[in-house]
């Protein structure tokens, strides 16, 4: 009998152990998604009709997270009426502005930036209103076009920059919000790629070469840029 009995409870405790295991193993939590990561879309004005996507993941380290965007803007200038169009140094020298009136010559371009800028998360300024300030590194890719008869030139300059702003949302519904964006942007001057359509022009034009002045003054790119921003981000 007593054996009967010491197996019994022995059986028994480790019945209570295997579910006290089991108990355990269940109750151990698994974390997946996003959590926090917001995805935004602004439009607006930034040396023209601009717009940016942007990624933001808050309080990476307390109060401080990290942002990155790619912008597109179109410009409202790309090559400025006022300047030569031709360097020989002569009389014979004419304005952009001419070359319009006299061949119907057009003009265009495109500005992308890529962003990565640190931010400092403000918590709410006001009930539901909140702000986040930031700051960071800026890479511009700036192209502007002529195009006159059946030739198209174009003038390419990728340059460096930096910038800061403020980022104020407020909440719309569910995980959707209201996002403005308000900021400046600094660019450096950097190399003037000339390329012609018909293969007659393929040039690199450095800041210490002597006709930069020249290219500089006539090829419109930002330099210091002011921007205006209004759009949605939702947040996973």
């Amino acid at each position: 009998m007593k054996k009967v009995l010491a197996l019994t409870l022995c059986a028994g405790l480790a019945t209570a152990g295997a579910q006290t295991t089991t108990t355990t193993i269940s109750a151990t939590p698994v974390m997946t998604g996003l959590n926090g990561v917001e995805l935004g879309l602004t439009g607006g004005y930034a040396n023209g009709l601009s717009g940016e996507v942007f990624v933001h993941v808050p309080n990476v380290a307390g109060p401080f997270g990290v942002k990155a965007g790619v912008a597109l803007t179109r410009p409202s200038d790309a090559i400025n009426d006022n300047a030569k169009f031709t360097n020989t140094g002569t009389s014979a020298d004419i304005t952009f502005g001419d070359l319009k009136q006299a061949t119907g010559a057009t003009e265009s371009g495109s500005y992308t930036v890529f962003s990565l800028d640190g931010t400092y998360n403000l918590g709410e300024v006001s009930p539901g209103l909140s702000t986040a300030l930031y700051a960071g590194g800026r890479y511009g890719m700036f192209h502007s076009n002529v195009t006159s008869e059946n030739d198209t030139t174009t003038f390419a300059s990728n340059e460096f920059g930096i910038g800061a702003g403020v980022m104020v949302s407020y909440p719309l519904t569910g995980n959707l919000s209201l996002v403005g964006d308000l900021g400046v942007d600094q660019f450096f001057k950097g190399t003037i790629n000339v390329r012609s359509s018909d293969g007659t022009t393929n040039d690199s034009i450095t800041p210490s070469d002597g006709s930069y002045p020249f290219y500089n003054d006539l090829v419109v790119r930002p330099g210091t840029v002011f921007k205006a921003r209004v759009g949605i981000k939702t947040t996973f």
